[in-house]
């Protein structure tokens, strides 16, 4: 049960995908992801050098045979010196799925292609994924609003996003933000996803390596308990938690403030202090709404499994009877 075009085209047992998560997304929390029978993913920025990638690409196949992807993200602020050469790595590693993100991938379609790898384009306008589809991506993931990290500046749900997109595309679409059980997950394929991508649930995890007072945060956070920032200096979007630092970065954007100013706000290295030594209010960090519906510290394979059987339930204890009544 469940299979679809994203499960056929991947090799995989369950349409669900792990999100990039920075610094969270680790060999080992990758693994888990694709041992239960979704989609892990690498998130190659994390590492400074193409030998690093490698090498976390190789612990990764250490601990699964089973598929799992690399993020490759093209924003010029944050993508790696060369993408070429990290693109290039990964397919000499016998990586043979890829998520890129934050531009279009076209100029980098015939590297891909001729490696043989299922590029996974994640968008947060359809329009964008209209363009994706043109240059020749082979799946595209659609944020919605709810999303953590970047959903863009259009503030269009999930609801309203993903059949959207899926009106406007023929290729699979994957649905992402605000996903977070068995409920979620069925809502999606009802709206015509083929799969879907979750970050923030898999954050709260035991294979996670977020510091256990990030998962205390997350475990006791509402659905409020997050923010967009809507940056009009460096056009973007980004949810975050709900903390000084994106308190003080929503002020300092009010006031017309400067790259120079903000960026020091957004500095990576106080976030890796949020998940790596618990410390909520160092720095930002990404959270989705959805955190307001976790309420517990599973296994990668307990959420994934649960999801799986929860919607089956949903299927045959509610929505079947109403068809036969």
């Amino acid at each position: 049960m469940f299979q679809t075009r994203m499960t056929e085209m991947l090799n995989i047992q369950y349409p669900i995908m792990q999100g990039g998560m920075h610094i969270l997304s680790t060999a080992e929390l990758v693994a888990a992801v694709s041992n239960a029978g979704g989609l892990g993913t690498l998130v190659s920025a994390m590492f400074p050098t193409v030998e690093e990638l490698r090498q976390e690409i190789r612990k990764t196949k250490s601990l699964t045979d089973k598929p799992f992807a690399v993020n490759i993200t093209l924003a010029p602020m944050v993508r790696p010196v060369n993408t070429e050469e990290y693109i290039d790595a990964l397919i000499a590693e016998g990586v043979r799925i890829v998520e890129t993100a934050a531009r279009s991938p076209e100029p980098y379609m015939k590297r891909f292609k001729d490696g043989g790898v299922t590029v996974i384009h994640k968008v947060a306008r359809t329009r964008d994924a209209i363009t994706a589809a043109r240059v020749g991506a082979d799946i595209v993931s659609v944020v919605g609003y709810e999303a953590g990290g970047m959903p863009g500046l259009e503030d269009v749900t999930t609801m309203v996003r993903l059949p959207a997109t899926v009106n406007a595309v023929k290729i699979p679409v994957l649905a992402a933000g605000g996903i977070a059980d068995a409920r979620g997950f069925l809502a999606a394929l009802a709206l015509g996803a083929e799969g879907v991508v979750m970050g923030t649930r898999f954050v709260v995890t035991k294979e996670c390596p977020a510091h256990p007072k990030a998962k205390e945060w997350f475990l006791n956070a509402k659905e409020t308990d997050t923010m967009m920032i809507v940056s009009h200096t460096l056009k973007d979007g980004h949810r975050y938690l709900r903390n000084k630092p994106a308190e003080e970065f929503h002020e300092l954007e009010s006031k017309a403030a400067t790259i120079e100013e903000l960026l020091p706000v957004l500095a990576g290295a106080k976030g890796r202090i949020v998940w790596e030594e618990g410390d909520i209010n160092v720095g930002v960090a990404s959270c989705g709404q959805a955190v307001g519906l976790i309420h517990d510290i599973p296994t990668v394979k307990e959420v994934i499994d649960g999801i799986i059987n929860g919607a089956k339930a949903i299927l045959e204890e509610r929505l079947y009877p109403l068809v036969k009544g």
